[in-house]
């Protein structure tokens, strides 16, 4: 339950300055991104415990800090980079509804196996650089994980940005009701995610995130779970519906993922190889657009 033991006393030194400005009344909520939380000394006689949230990758250390009348999410436990570790943290406590539009939030994290919290980042809810972590407004049923949803997004949006090699890249992402999808889909080309573990092919691990942008290439849609395991990539959607109606300009690949949302409760991303803008679908509409600020292909 404590920090690292490798910390300086300009660790120190920087962790009390954060906790004097997060007791600012400008401040709304000081979110700590770690599994290890402050000391009581570090605490007491600062007026912080009614604003601080932990977010803490086990379920067993957030009971914990419950049980310690503290506020606490869970996120998982993968090897992110600092800023993706406050993102992943701010959509559990959005989910949460720990947090609200309009508030500022300040969060510590830190990286490396002391887990020191070394960075310091502000955050005002609502603006717009933060617009593509609001997947609340979306309305998704429980089933669905705002944090795989967030992921995805922000891979849809790395994917269109960039593309592969240079070269600007389409793709679709379905997500959820994977059962029916499956059945109404079939496999055009190999599976790269065969044979590997659940484990092991979870959209939210840094790495099979990497991997979807790799196989953004590849003909076909993305299946992925509601808990983030990828199911397959490749595969061609097979819809019976009658046709939806979608703005003008818009092809085949937003077609099967309006067609595909609508037949099933699954919801899809959709990529513009042309554009590079990312849309959500949701019952055969669309629910969310995103337009690249500055594509680098």
């Amino acid at each position: 339950m404590i920090r690292g033991m490798a910390e300086t006393r300009f660790d120190r030194e920087f962790v009390r300055a954060a906790l004097a400005l997060a007791a600012r009344g400008e401040v709304d909520r000081l979110l700590i991104v770690s599994d290890h939380p402050l000391l009581p000394a570090e605490i007491r006689g600062r007026p912080l415990k009614r604003k601080l949230v932990y977010a803490v990758t086990s379920d067993a250390l957030a009971s914990q800090l419950t049980a310690k009348k503290y506020q606490a999410v869970v996120i998982p436990p993968y090897d992110y980079s600092r800023v993706e570790k406050i993102k992943v943290a701010l959509v559990a406590c959005q989910s949460e509804s720990l947090v609200r539009e309009g508030d500022t939030i300040l969060a510590l994290a830190g990286h490396g196996p002391e887990r020191n919290l070394d960075t310091l980042v502000r955050i005002r809810l609502g603006d717009e650089d933060d617009e593509p972590i609001r997947v609340d407004s979306l309305d998704l049923g429980p089933e669905f994980s705002s944090q795989v949803v967030e992921g995805l997004l922000h891979v849809a949006m790395e994917i269109g940005a960039q593309g592969y090699e240079g070269h600007p890249t389409g793709t679709i992402l379905v997500i959820g009701d994977s059962t029916a999808v499956m059945e109404k889909s079939r496999q055009l080309t190999l599976n790269p995610f065969a044979g590997m573990s659940e484990v092991d092919r979870n959209c939210m691990d840094p790495p099979i995130r990497d991997a979807i942008k790799t196989f953004a290439v590849l003909d076909g849609a993305f299946i992925i779970r509601e808990d983030g395991v990828v199911l397959s990539a490749g595969r061609y959607l097979q819809t019976v519906s009658n046709p939806v109606k979608l703005p003008m300009g818009l092809g085949a690949r937003h077609s099967a993922a309006a067609a595909a949302t609508s037949e099933t409760k699954a919801v899809a991303i959709t990529v513009s190889q042309t554009t590079g803008t990312v849309r959500f679908f949701k019952g055969g509409e669309i629910v969310l657009e995103l337009h690249q600020t500055a594509r680098r292909i």
